[in-house]
Order: C-alpha cells, then sequence, then structure tokens
C-alpha cells in the first residue's frame, strides 16, 4: 500500500487555511495593488479583508473567517507588520486558534510553523533539537541541528505560531525572549545564531482562563502586542458563526445542509448565552451559571454531533433529540452541582417557553 506523502492525493480531513481558502488567497493576491511588507503574500488591506470577508472587483466573495469587530482585525494585522509580536487573548471557543493561522496563512501562505503549548513542552520545541544519530556520529553541526518551526520562521521571514503559550512552562516560554526582543536565536554548542530576516513575527494564544497556571512573565509579556478577542456581542451573530463553522465542517463529512437545522442552532446557542450570562435574553429571568465556559467552539461541537445523529440514525433534518444529549454534556462538567443548574433552567425556563415543548422533552429524557 503505497502512503500519500503529506497528505497529498487524498482528501484532508481537516485541510490548513492556505490549502482550504486558496482560492480565495488567489484572488486577492492578484486583485492586490496595495503596499505588502517584505516577504508578506498580501497588503495588510487584503489580509484583514480575507479574514473579515467582503467582495473583490472581479466578482469574488471572500467569506468571513472572522466576525467580529473590524478594528480587532485590523490591530492584529497592523501589529503583525511591525516589528511587535501578537498575542491573541480571550476565554476558550472565542476563535484565538482559527484567527491565528488564518492570519498566517494570509501573511506567509503557511500557517504550518507551529508549536502546541501544553505542560510538557520542551525548550527544544521552541529553539532547536538535534539529530541524535548524527549528533553521536559526526558531532555538533548544522546538519545535526533540527531547527523549531520559531527557528524555521526566523531564517524564512514567515509568521510562526505558538498555541496555548500560558501551558508552557514558565522557563520555557521565556525563551522566547531573545527571539522577540534582539530577533536572533544563539546556537551556543555551534558557537552561531540564528538572525531573524526580515518578514519574521510570532503569534501567540492564550486564553483568560489559564491566568495563573504559567501566567507571563512581564519581560515576555512587553514583548506582545496583546489584542483581546470577545464573545459574539449579540446572538444573531453568534448564530451566524455557528451556522457558517457547522456548515463548512459538515461539508467535509458528508452531513446534512445546515438551512434545515438553523432553528436548532438558535436554541442552542440561546440556551448556552442565557447559562454564561446568568439571566435570559428578555433580561426577566435571572438564572444560575455551571462550571463550563459554554463557547461558541463548544456550540459548534454540540451542532455538528447533532448532524451527524440526523444522518445516521434519523430523516436528515436537526431536530431536538438530536442537540439534547450533546448540550447536557457541554453544561453538566461538574456532575454534583452543574446538574443542578441544568435541571433548575430547565425546569424555570425551557418549559415555559413557548415552542420548546420538544427541546424540553428531549432534554429532560438524556438528563433522567
Amino acid at each position: 500500500m503505497t502512503m500519500p506523502e503529506n497528505g497529498k492525493g487524498a482528501e484532508a480531513l481537516r485541510p490548513h487555511a492556505e490549502d482550504a481558502f486558496a482560492d480565495e488567497l488567489k484572488a486577492l493576491a492578484a486583485a492586490d495593488d496595495r503596499p505588502r511588507p517584505t516577504r508578506w503574500k498580501l497588503s495588510p488591506w487584503a489580509v484583514a479583508t480575507y479574514l473579515l470577508g467582503g467582495s473583490l472587483d472581479d466578482g469574488t466573495v471572500i467569506t468571513p473567517k472572522y466576525v467580529g469587530p473590524r478594528r480587532i482585525v485590523e490591530v492584529a494585522v497592523s501589529t503583525l507588520a511591525t516589528d511587535r509580536a501578537l498575542l491573541l487573548l480571550g476565554v476558550p471557543g472565542t476563535a484565538k486558534t482559527w484567527v491565528s493561522e488564518h492570519l498566517a496563512a494570509a501573511v506567509s501562505g503557511d500557517s504550518t510553523l507551529l508549536v502546541q503549548g501544553t505542560a510538557g513542552t520542551p525548550e527544544e520545541a521552541i529553539r532547536y533539537g538535534w539529530n541524535y544519530a548524527r549528533l553521536l556520529s559526526d558531532g555538533p553541526s548544522r546538519e545535526a541541528l533540527v531547527p523549531s518551526p520559531v527557528m524555521r520562521a526566523m531564517a524564512e521571514g514567515a509568521t510562526a505560531r505558538v498555541e496555548e503559550l500560558t501551558r508552557i512552562p514558565a522557563d520555557v516560554q521565556d525563551t522566547l525572549i531573545t527571539v522577540l526582543s534582539e530577533k536572533t536565536l544563539p546556537i551556543p554548542e555551534l558557537g552561531q545564531e540564528v538572525q531573524a530576516v526580515r518578514g519574521f513575527n510570532l503569534i501567540a494564544t492564550a486564553n483568560d482562563r489559564d491566568r495563573g497556571v504559567n501566567e507571563l512573565s512581564s519581560a515576555l509579556r512587553r514583548r506582545f502586542n496583546t489584542v483581546v478577542l470577545p464573545l459574539p456581542a449579540t446572538a444573531d451573530a453568534e448564530v451566524d458563526i455557528v451556522a457558517r463553522r457547522v456548515d463548512q465542517m459538515g461539508r467535509a463529512l458528508d452531513l446534512p445542509a445546515v438551512p434545515e437545522g438553523l432553528e436548532e442552532i438558535r436554541r442552542v446557542v440561546t440556551v448556552f448565552r442565557e447559562l454564561r450570562d446568568g439571566i435570559t435574553g428578555d433580561g426577566r429571568t435571572k438564572v444560575k451559571s455551571p462550571s463550563g465556559t459554554l463557547s461558541t467552539a463548544e456550540a459548534i461541537s454540540v451542532v455538528t454531533g447533532g448532524l451527524a445523529l440526523a444522518a445516521h440514525f434519523g430523516d436528515g433534518v436537526l431536530r431536538p433529540s438530536d442537540v439534547a444529549a450533546g448540550i447536557l454534556g457541554a453544561v453538566v462538567r461538574d456532575p454534583a452541582a452543574d446538574r443542578i443548574v441544568w435541571q433548575e433552567y430547565l425546569e424555570a425556563v425551557v418549559r415555559e417557553r413557548d415552542g420548546w415543548k420538544d427541546f424540553y422533552r428531549a432534554c429532560r429524557e438524556v438528563t433522567a
């Protein structure tokens, strides 16, 4: 059996942004007549248009990748055009990773220069490692060195990404200080260094819930320009985000079309917003909030799972019974406290709401 090289020749389950939206990026590059920073594939204006959506003079429609305040995207893009790194901050599920990937794809044409932050991320993931077989046979040399994504981005003048920066141990985080301040990465074993060429920058993401876990040192935080990504301001905006992402994911998974499930999408979004805000949409009833975040990303997951149930075990139409179990799983993270919150919300709010009888019965069934 011959395996496809790097996913070529096979349908990727989740293509990189530069592959999934290659036609839009190509159209933007052809229409873009504004000044581009060194080694940028697009001008800052075109990068912002790619993220926010719009129509080009030739009729090409650029789909929105981020639904939110335009100024947030403009500040993020202009930061990358300077020598300051960008930190995308927000609660879980506010599209930090999604925005980071699309920014890198639009600026550098490559979103894969990625360091995934975890509690076990070593220093080598940010600096460099070694091919130990070659190191033992030939000794320290550039040929034995294994560059990190950050080192590669510095050498190529590209955009590197560090996801979940605050999950990385503090001493490993601080290896970025020299990279971001001096734009150089020393290699003491060889008495050499790698200097960043023009076009290099770095995007990091972190969520508000991780403060105090591995909080950034003041020295490192000063090297970033921080942009806070908020939760969607309105229910309509959140429904639009969920519908768009579910539609994209559903096409890859051969799931039913989203328009037939818009009513259930709005219901899921309404439940999530009311529980996390602690008050119903009409402002009349206060409710308790569960321990989870109930983010837009979780709503997308609930609806996608519901569409899969509808496709494989239903009639293809998204119904309350398809999303009820997913909502329960998202809300009840603490089996003792959250279950009480959920049951009170069902009885005080859902049960009394016009047109929600089927939803109430489905949720009661899975909760019992």
